[in-house]
């Protein structure tokens, strides 16, 4: 069993840092979008409506496989595809953990600003 990391410590920086750059492409969200929205899919599946070779669209997805965010799974001749939401997750609670921080951080710097007499 893995442990999520903790926000504070360097892993926790460290070990969200590929779901963030995965996340950080046009053609990647698009292809996570495609795998949300249904059943596991093949590369083929996945380049129709794309004007990306299939080559290209495997790259993209071994960066989605790489920061964990799919998986593929051997079927006959075919890779399938599918969503893995748990990177994902702990990335959205990761963003508000640090969106309460500058919540936090704004509210000190208006107590300092309001209870200034100057």
């Amino acid at each position: 069993m893995s442990r999520r990391p903790e926000p504070f410590s360097p892993l926790g920086w460290q070990a969200r840092a590929p779901v963030f750059a995965a996340l950080g492409d046009k053609t990647r969200l698009v292809l996570i979008g495609k795998l949300c929205a249904g059943p596991p899919q093949s590369i083929t599946s996945l380049s129709q409506g794309s004007r990306l070779t299939r080559q290209a669209i495997t790259k993209h997805l071994r960066v989605l496989e790489d920061a964990n965010l799919v998986e593929g799974v051997r079927a006959g001749r075919e890779t399938l595809f599918h969503f893995k939401p748990a990177p994902l997750s702990d990335a959205q609670r990761y963003l508000a953990f640090v969106s309460r921080q500058w919540d936090d951080a704004l509210l000190r710097l208006k107590a300092l600003v309001e209870a200034d007499p100057g």
